[in-house]
């Protein structure tokens, strides 16, 4: 269920680049403080019944919430500005596909966690999956007087490489918050409600272009509600459940996503070698989404669990601990 839901949201957040294609008199700043500023503001308000019931522990990890939010706020700007530089598909290629690394390397260090041979080959499979459709980009890229320079075309994969380990540092802070008691609504809520505010001058100061038409406000809407909003809420409901280094690698479906909405429908061409890179993140995903036989039988086995304590002592089962953590936000 914990992938279901991360996969659910990687397939909404690989709409984005081809939705901002249709404002391009947004700008790259603009089109990020409005998707996250919005989306995580909107997250505030839906989950505030559950930030008020949660607020000793958050509060007892502020440090934690500090940095997913600061991580939240330097996100958007990096991954938009990186599409605009590089090219929608190679920028969401670097932002998304260097996530896994920088997250393996947070929970390594921080941690100390080990990481498995199942999420070392399905981690191979889907960078090189990103590789391939890198390079598929950058073979497919026009000349002449309208192609990105090179050294634009640099600093579009550098800021993607900062969206990256931002992106792995917001999955980390709000896994970190869920683990320590508070639920996926009240932690999601808070990290993106803190990182709202602080795109919110970003917006002030560059989204007037949104107001300038109707389909600019739209799809300034459609990205604030849909991939940002929706898709985060997922999002969280998956981090009650996976890893942060799971999810950000199941997350490599959206560069899949982008690229294959940036054919069908912004009319771009993707070589062979880009559609064997899809194929190999679609066997990276089949890796880390197939149950195994083992861990099957060892739930199985298994025996019942002892209670845990409830909230005013009373003891509870581990099954409704579970259903706290991962309720959805007002239920």
């Amino acid at each position: 269920m914990g992938s279901a839901c991360v996969l659910a949201a990687s397939l909404l957040w690989g709409t984005t680049g081809t939705a901002a294609t249709f404002a391009p008199s947004v700008g790259p700043l603009a089109i990020g403080a409005v998707a996250m500023g919005l989306g995580g503001l909107l997250q505030a308000l839906i989950a505030a019944p559950r930030i008020r019931r949660d607020a000793a522990r958050l509060r007892a990890r502020r440090g934690v919430v500090v940095l997913g939010a600061l991580a939240v706020a330097a996100y958007p700007p990096a991954f938009y500005s990186s599409m605009h530089l590089a090219g929608v598909a190679a920028g969401t290629v670097v932002s998304i596909g260097s996530a896994p690394l920088a997250s393996a390397l947070i929970e390594r260090v921080v941690d100390g966690r080990r990481l498995t041979r199942r999420w070392i080959t399905g981690a191979v499979l889907g960078l090189s999956g990103t590789v391939l459709l890198c390079v598929a980009e950058a073979a497919g890229a026009p000349s002449g007087p309208g192609a990105r320079s090179a050294g634009t075309t640099v600093l579009g994969v550098g800021l993607g490489l900062v969206a990256g380990l931002t992106y792995a540092l917001y999955s980390w802070a709000a896994h970190r918050l869920i683990h320590g008691g508070v639920s996926s609504a009240a932690a999601m809520g808070t990290v993106f409600g803190f990182g709202g505010l602080l795109l919110a001058p970003v917006l002030v100061a560059t989204g007037a272009p949104l107001l300038a038409s109707w389909p600019n406000a739209a799809i300034g809407a459609y990205l604030a509600l849909v991939p940002m909003f929706l898709g985060y809420v997922l999002f969280g409901w998956g981090l009650a459940h996976v890893p942060p280094s799971t999810a950000t690698t199941l997350s490599l479906l959206e560069p899949a996503v982008a690229a294959v909405l940036a054919v069908l429908v912004v009319g771009e061409h993707l070589p062979a070698l880009g559609w064997a890179g899809i194929t190999l993140v679609v066997g990276c995903l089949a890796v880390l989404t197939t149950p195994s036989r083992s861990g099957a039988k060892q739930r199985a086995d298994a025996p019942n669990p002892a209670p845990v304590p409830g909230r005013h002592g009373a003891p509870r089962s581990r099954r409704e601990a579970a259903a706290e953590v991962v309720s959805p936000p007002g239920r």
